[in-house]
């Protein structure tokens, strides 16, 4: 939610030459979205203890996107540079089955899921905000980032979050996507808001 007396951001997609494939066909083709972790499902914050990594906060808005998306017959998937248990745990929670942690390379890390989902890169969406990530979202069809991510990352994407990472903009770009597709009114109908989605 944006402060008080603030005006609130819009997600927006990025505009293109004329000829490029604009983001909302892109988003339209995607049948595998793959996650960053920190930085997009986390707000990049990292909590230690003695024993290591003792805590990793997420938003219930992005994990029901994630959900909407796999409603829709979108995979999802995560790709992390780092390792943790709690990514696990809330991959689990999501029902998210392929997990990618440790992937120093991510452009390599991707290219693997795609290989193993038998997805083409036209077909594949990617979420990142840094420049771990940036490999990543060369090979991606859809480029997508968070309002945060680094000015380098922002300006290879092909669409770009109002809220930060870890703050909802996952659930953005999942009901971006489901637009795209033609699917958010369907969905919302299911949901019980059938009423919503025929104003």
């Amino acid at each position: 939610m944006s402060p008080p007396g603030r005006p609130k951001r819009q997600s927006r997609a990025v505009p293109r030459a004329a000829g490029t494939v604009s983001p909302e066909a892109r988003a339209a083709a995607v049948r595998l979205l793959v996650l960053d972790v920190d930085g997009v499902l986390t707000d990049g914050r990292l909590y230690f203890d003695a024993d290591g990594e003792a805590l990793k906060v997420f938003d219930v808005r992005d994990g029901h996107g994630v959900k909407l998306l796999r409603e829709a017959g979108i995979e999802v998937a995560i790709l992390s540079a780092r390792r943790s248990p709690i990514v696990e745990r809330r991959a689990r929670e999501l029902g998210i089955t392929q997990v990618m942690q440790g992937a120093a390379d991510k452009g390599t890390g991707l290219a693997e899921l795609m290989q193993a989902m038998n997805v083409r890169p036209d077909q594949c969406g990617y979420v990142g905000d840094d420049w771990p990530d940036l490999a990543a979202l060369a090979q991606a069809g859809f480029a997508a980032t968070v309002a945060d991510a680094a000015p380098e990352v922002r300006r290879v994407a092909h669409w770009i979050s109002a809220a930060p990472g870890g703050c909802g903009a996952v659930r953005e770009l999942a009901e971006f996507i489901l637009r795209a597709q033609g699917r958010f009114d369907q969905l919302l109908r299911r949901h019980g808001g059938a009423r919503l989605a025929d104003a």
